[in-house]
């Protein structure tokens, strides 16, 4: 598995963060003075948070300067003293548990160590942030952090920068590897999902339950058995309801025929009996019998 871009990018930050923190906390040059009167123009004073060099272009640098104006019991100075070691010593716990979450030589990377590790390299940001901050709100404060009095002025140096640019540093290095917490909350979540509820869940008040009726369905499947179609039982249908009002009904009629169907058949008969040659099978209406001929 290759390592997410998050922890790359946290480990990156935040060694250079500690490597720059700790040349701010050792350097002698959160502050330089400049303009003695009674010393050469170009002499140059920088003040630090464990010592004080005095430089002059023409010669080394010479450091262990005596503090004349009490400049190491400011309060700004002893509260960077501490804060700025408590930094360098979190900064190092978070990067060892860095270096066990992200495991570049494993398969897989423990997100919940990279994820802490990450957090804490943000605390060890904060730690470093306040100091230099506040060393540098009151630089300008004689009062504060004790100077020599005008012409002599107080500027920044390169120690305040450095220690602005670590703190910085750790401050995206643990944001970027506390985002390793997003899997391992995205997996949590998944497996909460998955697994059922111990016990029945409890109806809040705002939850109203409505039961609906389930409609009635006829079983069709096998009323088309066969490939012949099949009409329902009879319990299954409903009587379709009859719409308007009934109208009258006018009685049946009988139909009489006044002809008499027999009375051809009479006349025939009488014929028959006057002429004894002819049989009955013989006579007809249409032919005459032989005794007329």
């Amino acid at each position: 598995m290759r390592t997410p871009v998050v922890m790359t990018l946290g480990m990156v930050f935040a060694p250079c963060g500690l490597l720059f923190n700790l040349t701010s906390t050792l350097a002698p040059g959160w502050r330089l003075l400049k303009g003695f009167l009674d010393q050469p123009v170009d002499v140059e004073l920088y003040q630090g948070l464990w010592d004080m060099c005095r430089e002059q272009s023409s010669r080394e640098r010479e450091c262990g300067q005596r503090d004349e104006w009490g400049y190491f019991e400011a309060q700004p100075v002893l509260v960077a003293r501490a804060l700025m070691v408590t930094s360098l010593a979190v900064t190092v716990l978070g990067l060892l548990l860095a270096s066990l979450g992200v495991r570049c030589w494993q398969d897989a990377p423990s997100f919940v160590l990279a994820g802490l590790s990450g957090v804490v390299l943000f605390v060890a940001g904060l730690l470093s942030l306040i100091p230099v901050s506040w060393y540098n709100h009151f630089l300008g404060d004689r009062n504060v952090l004790p100077a020599p009095a005008s012409p002599v002025t107080v500027q920044v140096s390169y120690s305040l920068v450095l220690g602005y640019l670590g703190s910085c540093l750790l401050l995206l290095g643990g944001f970027s590897l506390a985002l390793s917490f997003a899997p391992w909350c995205e997996e949590r979540c998944r497996r909460r999902r998955k697994v059922p509820s111990a016990g029945p869940r409890r109806s809040s008040v705002s939850t109203i339950r409505v039961e609906w009726p389930e409609p009635e369905l006829t079983p069709a499947i096998k009323y088309y058995s066969d490939g012949r179609h099949q009409p329902p039982p009879a319990q299954h249908r409903k009587p379709k309801p009859r719409v308007g009002f009934p109208m009258p009904r006018p009685p049946p009629k009988a139909y009489t025929n006044s002809v008499d169907v027999l009375a051809g058949e009479g006349w025939e008969a009488a014929q028959c009996q006057d002429a004894p040659s002819c049989s009955a099978h013989t006579c007809d209406s249409t032919l005459p019998c032989d005794s007329d001929l």
